[in-house]
């Protein structure tokens, strides 16, 4: 925890109103150290009027920084899924704050054993573009609950989102309490160096070291939610129609700019073709009038749009199948890429080796299981696995012999709108996790305390040893 006692010390690469901002929470917080379970309900009340008040500005501030958002998507990514974790964790906020009893050595008693949540201080949160209130939001949520302050420094991709964000909170917040920073790179670079109680990155995974690096100066912890190349492995029991609709939807969903969107496809040889065609036939089932739908949501930008571009045409020049479920030539001036099937692509392309982040989809044939579970294994640890068929015990082999951050089984991206599971990464996927109570304990110190008895007999170990000593010592090693 810092100290507040001493003066915050300015740099001048450091932006004035961020130092200022971060001064005052820290005053704030030694001020009142232990928020009541009323004020930090009331905190996030105040989260949940800021999103449901301000629903129509987010979903038009959103659809301005991509130049088109699905207004569904941005309904259910970024307002249901924010309300969702403030309420979740509202209603957790007495079993939570509660003490907990843990159970006492037989040779310590009468003494009693606790652990005590206590907040940590300042938090500080950066968050993306892929998801711009959802992801600055929800971990905020996580850490009023904990009894926190909270600093937010949003994407400078959505600048109209992260303009928006800093109105809405300070027409809801004191800045003491919760605020947000707007700016470039230069800023973000800052912010990684001011000495928080804990600091949230969600972002790539290059960035996400950097990040890392600037918080180690002044050993604040960090949670990492970063990305990989999450796998989708169909098994031969699976209902292949029914697993290419939600291999389809996991992957064009924000089109494909999520950090747990299915990377690749895993199939078995023999229906790799039969994946393909249902994995196409899904897609148009999803977007008839994709052409024209604003229900299919743009690439963020030029750059970003260019990269994906790229990664398909050195996937075609390698001999790869390609497959584009719309015409590129109406899609193109939208800035918007259709889903893209690149059949069985040679292991050594980008596509291959780096996160999509786009409605790209690599579709594999594997000999099997064990050629499935070899092909994830030999790569960085994912952020999510999601796994189809009906067959419980090849389930269950794949899920103990693959490591993920987490898992849909059936499914694609659901495990993560789930507030009472933890959502994080694994090795190079992420560092930490929040959502529901994970999130609460990340932004709490999880403090033991022993509070020892009038009656303890712990004295009687007290120097000067003698012969008596020894007897109560080879005592107590037989109740240990």
């Amino acid at each position: 925890m810092a100290d507040t006692t001493r003066p915050i010390e300015t740099s001048p690469s450091r932006d004035a109103e961020l130092d200022r901002i971060f001064a005052a929470q820290r005053r704030a917080f030694a001020a009142e150290p232990y928020p009541s379970r009323e004020t930090r309900a009331a905190r996030l009340d105040a989260l949940i009027r800021a999103v449901e008040a301000n629903e129509k500005r987010i979903i038009d501030a959103i659809n301005a920084d991509f130049t088109c958002r699905s207004r569904h998507e941005t309904i259910v990514a970024e307002i249901v899924v924010s309300v969702a974790a403030a309420k979740a964790a509202k209603k957790g906020l007495a079993r939570w704050m509660r003490p907990r009893a843990v159970a006492t050595p037989i040779h310590m008693l009468p003494g009693r054993s606790r652990i005590e949540p206590q907040p940590l201080g300042v938090i500080g949160i950066i968050s993306p573009w892929n998801y711009p209130v959802q992801l600055a939001l929800s971990p905020a949520a996580a850490a009023l609950a904990a009894g926190n302050r909270v600093l937010v420094k949003p994407s400078e991709l959505t600048p109209a989102t992260s303009e928006l964000l800093r109105d809405i909170i300070r027409a809801e917040f004191d800045e003491g309490v919760m605020a947000v920073v707007t700016g470039g790179a230069d800023l973000g670079q800052a912010f990684s160096s001011v000495p928080f109680d804990h600091l949230l990155f969600t972002g790539s995974t290059a960035i996400g070291r950097k990040v890392y690096m600037a918080a180690a100066a002044n050993l604040t912890p960090v949670t990492l939610e970063l990305g990989g190349k999450s796998p989708a492995i169909i098994d031969e029991s699976a209902d292949l129609a029914a697993a290419a609709l939600s291999i389809a939807h996991g992957k064009t969903f924000n089109a494909g700019q999520t950090c747990v969107a299915p990377d690749y496809v895993l199939t078995p040889r023999a229906k790799l073709d039969a994946t393909v065609d249902a994995l196409a036939a899904s897609a148009r089932k999803l977007y008839p009038e994709i052409d024209g739908t604003k229900d299919y949501t743009a690439i963020i930008s030029q750059r970003h749009f260019a990269r994906l571009k790229a990664l398909v045409a050195e996937a075609k020049d390698a001999g790869a199948k390609i497959v584009e479920v719309a015409s590129s030539n109406a899609l193109d001036p939208q800035r918007k890429i259709p889903l893209t099937i690149v059949v069985d692509p040679p292991a050594d392309i980008g596509l291959m080796k780096e996160e999509i982040f786009g409605p790209v989809l690599p579709v594999i044939g594997v000999g099997g299981r064990e050629e499935a579970i070899a092909h994830v294994n030999k790569g960085d640890r994912p952020l999510a696995l999601y796994w189809f068929g009906e067959d419980k015990a090849a389930r269950d082999d794949v899920l103990r012999r693959t490591i993920a951050g987490g898992v849909t089984v059936n499914d694609t991206l659901w495990h993560v709108a789930q507030e009472n599971l933890p959502f994080g990464g694994v090795g190079k996927s992420g560092i930490g996790a929040y959502h529901g109570r994970q999130g609460f304990e990340t932004f709490s110190h999880m403090k033991p305390v022993f509070y020892q008895s009038k009656f303890a007999s712990n004295k009687l170990l007290y120097p000067p040893f003698s012969e008596k000593t020894d007897k109560l010592l080879n005592m107590v090693r037989k109740i240990v």
